[in-house]
């Protein structure tokens, strides 16, 4: 990969993406391993934080994924999953998810069940962007850029990026894979409906004494929010509370300690006594549900939280974006020779093949928080009385778990 010195420049490229996380980086790969020449348009960024010092454990991040059987499948075609560390790598071998109150109801998935090895796998975060940033680094073709986009045009002949510094890009087609609050989609004058739920996922890690199995565990409260405990090697789990925004604002001011206190009522029967990880670290990340009208325009495909912000309930908005770039590789490459990869019929197609999987994700994370966030007498009692149900039935059971999967 070879990096520009001077943005004082036209380039030239067949695709030109936008965004610097794991979902504009595999799509690099993706395209510059079909054949085409892209250029990776990254926001300026600060400097990375330095190594860890040679035989010093590395902290685990705060921030992980639950990557499905797509996200699986793709970076393991793309040679970047063999590139992880997979010491840092937690299977998940199963899923319990309790209700509300104390006639909670429950429903449990098993990769017995599922007639699979995994349900997924717990990634960090820096594991992920550190085995796709050494991939970059020998991939052809591929062209790294940082600098502030200024403004988009698009004719019928191709797409022009122009940087606040005077330079542009020039692409068949443009991927806005640039998060939620994405400039490439601004600049299409693409609308979306939002949904702020007033929530922020506090994230951070615990130990506990207890052996976790492989198992993720998630509560639905109703106050309190969604609490997820998920695997990670050892000993160690990760949360990710998605707590209403006053309970946020008091568990940030709180230590990890009485956080951990907070949390015992959930995870000392299955977990034993949790305590904080050191160095100790949190974040919290404002919740909301983002769907754009589209994900396409003249010459341009959004993927990712660009092309939809899901609540992290499920664990699975990063899955969604490497469905995204699965399916948009696939419409690419099957495309008539006539058509370039900007085509329009070929970006409908993309779009047609997400709508499907995403919107079946909005429709069920958003459903779910809107459920589980009513403090009614009535509704709770049915809640919970529906998801003891739905463990009891086999056949329904594996459809969700094949769906959430990406089987």
């Amino acid at each position: 990969m070879s990096k520009s010195t001077s943005l004082a420049a036209r380039h030239r490229s067949d695709v030109c993406i936008v965004g610097n996380g794991p979902i504009a980086k595999t799509a690099a790969l993706g395209f510059s391993q079909a054949g085409h020449s892209v250029t990776l348009l990254c926001p300026m960024v600060g400097s990375a934080p330095p190594p860890a010092a040679s035989g010093v454990t590395k902290p685990w991040d705060v921030r992980v994924y639950a990557l499905n059987h797509t996200a699986h499948k793709l970076l393991t075609s793309l040679k970047v999953w063999g590139a992880l560390e997979h010491d840092r790598i937690a299977p998940v071998e199963a899923m319990k998810v309790s209700g509300d109150g104390k006639d909670g109801g429950g429903l449990a998935f098993d990769s017995f069940g599922a007639h699979v090895e995994s349900l997924a796998w717990i990634v960090e975060d820096s594991n992920l962007n550190q085995a796709l940033d050494a991939a970059l680094k020998f991939a052809a073709n591929v062209k790294m850029l940082h600098g502030r986009a200024a403004r988009l045009d698009t004719t019928t002949e191709h797409a022009r990026i122009t940087l606040e510094d005077g330079a542009q890009v020039e692409a068949d087609l443009v991927v806005g894979a640039d998060g939620k609050h994405s400039w490439v989609r601004g600049q299409c004058d693409i609308g979306y409906d939002y949904r702020n739920y007033h929530q922020r996922a506090i994230v951070t890690n615990f130990s506990c004494t207890t052996p976790h199995h492989g198992v993720a565990y998630q509560w639905f409260t109703c106050a309190e929010g969604i609490i997820a405990l998920l695997p990670l090697p050892g000993n160690r789990v990760s949360l990710v509370w998605s707590a209403p925004d006053a309970l946020a604002d008091t568990l940030l001011t709180e230590t990890l300690s009485e956080l951990a206190v907070r949390l015992a009522q959930y995870a000392e029967p299955v977990l034993g006594a949790l305590r904080p990880l050191t160095p100790e670290d949190v974040a919290a990340v404002p919740l909301a549900l983002i769907r754009p009208h589209t994900i396409v325009a003249p010459r341009v495909a959004l993927a990712g939280d660009a092309a939809h912000a899901v609540h992290p309930l499920a664990g699975h908005g990063m899955n969604l974006g490497f469905g995204d770039i699965q399916d948009l590789l696939k419409v690419v490459a099957d495309r008539e020779p006539h058509r370039s990869i900007g085509d329009s019929r070929v970006l409908a197609r993309y779009a047609r093949e997400r709508k499907e999987d995403v919107l079946l994700m909005q429709v069920a994370t958003d459903g779910l928080e809107r459920l589980f966030g009513t403090d009614l007498e009535p509704l709770r009692v049915v809640r919970n009385f529906g998801l003891n149900l739905l463990d009891k039935f086999p056949f329904i059971k594996r459809k969700l778990i094949a769906q959430a999967m990406g089987k």
